[in-house]
C-alpha cells in the first residue's frame, strides 16, 4: 500500500459511476507510453491509469483523457498524442514551445487543457489557457490549477473546484505558473 491508496480508493468509487470509464491500462502499455513520451508519469497519475481506468472519469463529466490507445500512437485524442503533437517543433510559430514533461490530461475546450507536470515531486496541475496570452509571450498562458495532483483530485471529489457550478461566479484564484518562462525555452 502506498501513500496514494486512500485517495485512489475514493477516485475508484467516484469513477465507478462513470459511463465513460475505460479499463485500466497494463503496466506494459504504461511502459510503452512512457517510452514514447520520453519521461515517466507522476506516480499518482500512473496509478490512476493502471488501477482506476484509462480515462473517462474525473472532472468535469468524466473527461480525463485516455493515456494512450491499446497500441500507443500519436492521435491527439489521447494524452500521449496531445503531448507528442504539442511538444513537436512549432514550425510556423517561432515563439511556440511546450514544456518538457508537462502532460495534457484533460481538454477543457477552447484550447484550454489541464496538464500534470511530471517533472516535479507533487505533480503540479497546470492550466494551459492560450486565450490568456499576452502578445507573443506564451508563458502568460500557463497557470497553477493546483500545487499537486493529489490536491486537484481532492477538490474534484469534494466538489470545490473552480469549474463547479457554485464556484463559477467567483475568481478562480489561479496564479501564473512562475516557471513557465524558463520551462518554455
Amino acid at each position: 500500500m502506498n501513500d496514494f491508496e486512500p485517495l485512489l480508493e475514493r477516485v475508484r468509487t467516484a469513477a465507478a459511476d462513470s459511463e465513460n470509464l475505460q479499463d485500466p491500462i497494463t503496466l506494459r502499455s504504461l511502459d510503452a507510453a512512457e517510452q514514447h513520451l520520453g519521461f515517466r508519469l507522476h506516480p499518482l497519475l500512473a496509478a490512476l491509469y493502471t488501477t482506476v481506468g484509462n480515462g473517462g472519469f474525473g472532472p468535469p463529466q468524466d473527461a480525463l483523457l485516455e493515456l494512450c490507445d491499446a497500441l500507443p500512437s500519436a492521435g491527439t485524442d489521447t494524452a500521449l498524442g496531445n503531448y507528442l503533437t504539442l511538444a513537436s517543433p512549432g514550425g510556423s510559430d517561432p515563439w511556440w514551445s511546450w514544456p518538457a514533461g508537462v502532460l495534457p490530461i484533460l481538454d477543457w475546450g477552447c484550447g484550454m487543457m489541464a496538464c500534470v507536470d511530471c517533472r516535479v515531486a507533487d505533480g503540479t496541475v497546470l492550466l494551459f489557457e492560450p486565450n490568456a496570452t499576452d502578445g507573443e509571450d506564451a508563458s502568460t498562458a500557463w497557470f497553477v490549477d493546483s500545487p499537486s495532483l493529489a490536491e486537484w483530485l481532492q477538490t474534484w471529489l469534494d466538489r470545490r473546484s473552480w469549474y463547479e457550478e457554485d464556484q463559477l461566479d467567483g475568481d478562480s484564484g489561479m496564479q501564473p505558473w512562475p516557471e513557465a518562462a524558463d520551462r518554455l525555452r
